[in-house]
């Protein structure tokens, strides 16, 4: 197989030189060139036919976004983006996700990158590398159109939606939600995403759904309508009192390599009782969420994989499929529609085993 042809642009001397060394020792990938401006990248991109792209976003002449959504329009492609660690930078990053861009990796101060070097090296070759498997056509067509209303005609009381999800999951997830009613069952999500990232990532995601949307805080009651994300630093597990279920976060070591982890999230929604739950598996890069998935559906709850044809990355829901951890699969498309129709379904045959 040819080496992965990587076009880096930025504005950044010194981060040119940077990436340009880290990735010149991978056998696997060829740095073809370095641009230093977006006008710079638009010649090599016709010359050079990169495979990958690295993206700034601060850069002068023209910004990283106009940039994007141009090349986007004009030829899509798979694009890393590098970002602050910072409010702005999430915003930034957030919108370049929205426009097509793949993923995004941190963007390290000097000393940070002296003292994780090699941590940032592997990430970074590991995300060129999951960009390039990427399908073009897959970056913006499956969230272009879906609006589509929603609707539960039945009680959704003693319900959980739990979804999980990792590259391309912030789109997906905003896809998938914004069709959601306000009477859904109370929808808790795991998303891979930077502490930094997290606040605004739920402002976006408000903005775009029916349902309220806010980071999942300890003792936070679960209810119909509202949905809680995993704050980027804790993973997300669930208490009981009664019939009433609540927010935990927990501080403890990353489950693969994330925190917070599906796998955490899936496996505590397990063990609670009297509940329904019904998970998702939407489109990541790795395994986390297969085993959670996994001991939902052994303890009788519905579980569904988002499908290989409309993943971004299909390592996520592919683990899952391996382990036979899933009731069902569906395009993007049709997830928010498979979840509301199985909740109601299931609730109706419960109504009838209760008047029997």
């Amino acid at each position: 197989m040819s080496p992965i042809k990587v076009l880096i642009v930025d504005d950044s001397k010194l981060m040119r030189q940077i990436l340009t060394e880290f990735l010149s020792h991978e056998p696997n990938i060829t740095v073809v060139g370095a641009a230093r401006d977006p006008f710079e990248a638009r010649d090599m991109i016709k010359q050079l036919n990169p495979d990958v792209l690295t993206l700034d976003v601060e850069m002068p002449k023209m910004d990283g976004i106009t940039f994007l959504r141009n090349l986007m329009r004009l030829r899509p492609m798979p694009v890393v983006m590098l970002s602050t660690l910072t409010s702005q930078g999430a915003d930034v990053t957030l919108q370049a996700l929205e426009l097509g861009a793949v993923d995004f990796i941190a963007k390290p101060k000097s000393q940070e990158l002296l003292n994780n070097q090699s941590d940032f090296k592997q990430e970074l070759i590991a995300k060129i590398t999951c960009a390039a498997a990427v399908d073009p056509k897959k970056l913006r067509s499956a969230f272009e159109s879906n609006d589509n209303l929603l609707k539960f005609n039945t009680d959704v009381s003693n319900c959980i939606i739990a979804i999980g999800a990792s590259t391309g999951g912030t789109e997906a997830l905003r896809f998938v939600l914004r069709t959601m009613p306000t009477n859904s069952p109370a929808i808790v999500i795991t998303q891979h995403l930077p502490a930094s990232f997290n606040l605004r990532f739920a402002q976006r995601l408000n903005s775009h759904c029916r349902m309220t949307v806010t980071l999942a805080q300890t003792g936070q009651k679960l209810e119909r309508g509202h949905i809680y994300i995993a704050p980027g630093d804790r993973h997300l597990k669930f208490t009981q009192r009664g019939d009433d279920c609540f927010c935990q976060l927990d501080d403890s070591p990353p489950v693969n390599r994330h925190k917070p982890a599906v796998d955490v999230m899936f496996s505590s929604l397990a063990q609670l009782e009297r509940v329904k739950v019904f998970g998702a598996l939407l489109t990541g890069m790795g395994s986390d969420g297969a085993a959670g998935m996994l001991a939902l559906k052994q303890k009788g709850h519905f579980t569904l994989i988002q499908d290989l044809a409309s993943s971004v990355i299909w390592g996520m829901p592919g683990s899952a499929f391996k382990l036979n951890a899933h009731c069902e699969q569906s395009p993007l498309d049709d997830v928010a529609n498979r979840l509301i129709t199985t909740i109601s379904q299931a609730i109706k045959v419960n109504n009838r085993k209760q008047n029997v």
